[in-house]
């Protein structure tokens, strides 16, 4: 699908409405094709049908006309974007300063040029935007190229000093920006040796007790990242626990939060809910939820569609423990938000979990719909592979339950074709023997096998990233 129609399928209320004002700025005809071609991508998205979308604007042949009119349909939306989010942060804000600046520069107006751009450096150095300061301070140092008014003497000792931070920021945010992703795409069902544990801690080891550090305020933010990914990395959450309450609180009481950062509070409450969950507090996690629901209301809602699914997720892991039929309901209502729905790595999450719960209760019917569901989604095959492995061996194990043994066979040999590979590996050789004995569950001698399965993998921690635990299961069918 082009990308053009992606950015519409994505556009809100207010952003769809602000551009078809844009569009008839200048001719509000009712007959306007970039109209049109809006409101049928956003009424037919995802089944997009652009051979029936040109019949009903051009003649049937008229193929560049249509291109054409895409490729305007797609810069007036990148126009209309950008002039109704013109001034909605700090940082937009001091960007178009900067823009402005530029063209008072070639329009030979100086001193406007060099107003524009100390308008920028005060709103930067304020919002503690480093990034933008290197760029305003050698814009600033420039001026001085055109007139001799303009004295680039104090400009190159503070852009010398921005490099510190800067330099700071970067390297953790580089690095950072490494670790979350290889998180996020393995859902920690990977055994990938992370190497970025042991350059974030030195990062932070050279950093955290300077003067620099304690004066900034977003050299405190970007600590308290890579700290806690460090933690989270370790799993040790009663670490992370102890360090969150330590400073989400600090943070409060010195007033550090606002508009600028309120994501880092999002998530700060976020990862308290989920290590308190891990520590068996579940009513604390629970009330920590309900905390964050309420600071999703801060700042007219914003970030509130982004952490809709987090705070659905930390009512669903404590409920899974106390009330798994109360889990259910939570993520069948999560299920028919808006803003979840459109985000497909969250859908994979809530159909697997509700597999697993169903699962659970027994109801191996409704966990096979869901783990049918998950796989149909466009998001799965870009899954980890383990954790694809994992996710078709639970379905292996709701086929045995069901007692659909043509299936279940049908659907070992695909399992065993895919991840051939990978199951050769020594360290899925657990899995690999899970499945063997999962193959011939119903052979009177599987029982000794069951037996050498639970003697030779008694480390509890093996069973963390399994679904569906296997050594629980197994001793269930023994029983």
């Amino acid at each position: 699908m082009s990308e053009l129609y992606n950015i519409i399928s994505i556009l809100n209320r207010e952003e769809s409405r602000n551009l078809k004002i844009f569009l008839n700025r200048t001719n509000a005809s009712g007959n306007r094709k970039d109209v049109a071609l809006f409101d049928f991508a956003k009424k037919l998205h995802p089944n997009i049908n652009e051979d029936y979308i040109v019949n009903q604007l051009y003649d049937k042949t008229d193929k560049n006309s249509f291109y054409r009119l895409k490729n305007r349909l797609q810069t007036d939306i990148n126009k209309s974007l950008l002039l109704l989010n013109y001034n909605k942060t700090e940082y937009n804000s001091v960007i178009n300063l900067m823009s402005l600046a530029k063209l008072f520069q070639q329009k030979g107006s100086y001193q406007i040029a060099f107003k524009q751009l100390k308008k920028a450096e005060i709103k930067a150095v304020k919002n503690e935007f480093f990034d933008l300061l290197d760029l305003i301070y050698s814009d600033l140092i420039r001026l001085s190229h055109e007139s001799v008014e303009f004295n680039p003497i104090e400009y190159i000792e503070k852009r010398k000093d921005n490099h510190k931070s800067l330099h700071v920021l970067q390297e953790i945010d580089d690095v950072l920006a490494a670790l979350i992703y290889r998180v996020k795409i393995s859902q920690n069902f990977s055994t990938h040796n992370y190497q970025f544990t042991e350059i974030l801690q030195k990062t932070i080891n050279d950093y955290v007790d300077s003067d620099e550090v304690k004066k900034s305020a977003k050299l405190r933010f970007k600590i308290y990242h890579s700290i806690s990914r460090i933690l989270l990395q370790q799993n040790d959450f009663k670490s992370l626990e102890e360090y969150l309450q330590k400073t989400y609180y600090e943070f409060l009481e010195e007033k550090l939060f606002d508009k600028s950062n309120h994501e880092t509070k999002l998530q700060m409450l976020t990862y308290l809910a989920n290590s308190l969950f891990k520590n068996d507090k579940i009513k604390e996690s629970l009330e920590k939820a309900e905390e964050l629901y309420e600071a999703m209301q801060e700042h007219n809602r914003l970030l509130h569609d982004k952490y809709l699914f987090y705070y659905y997720n930390s009512l669903v892991i404590n409920y899974q423990v106390t009330d798994k039929q109360k889990a259910i309901e939570v993520l069948l209502e999560a299920k028919t938000k808006k803003a979840i729905q459109q985000l497909p790595m969250f859908i994979v999450f809530i159909y697997l979990n509700l597999a697993v719960f169903y699962f659970d209760l027994k109801d191996f019917v409704a966990a096979r719909k869901n783990l049918a569901k998950l796989k149909r989604e466009d998001s799965f095959n870009s899954l980890d592979a383990v954790f694809r492995l994992k996710i078709n061996v639970t379905e292996l194990q709701t086929f045995y339950e069901i007692g659909d043994i043509d299936l279940f066979d049908y659907q070992l040999n695909i399992v065993l074709k895919d991840f051939k590979t990978l199951l050769k590996k020594k360290e899925y050789q657990r899995e690999n023997l899970f499945i063997k004995i999962l193959s011939k569950m119903d052979d009177v001698t599987v029982s000794k096998e069951v037996e050498e399965f639970l003697t030779l993998y008694t480390d509890e921690g093996a069973a963390d990233n399994d679904i569906i635990n296997y050594s629980e299961w197994l001793k269930s069918k023994l029983k």
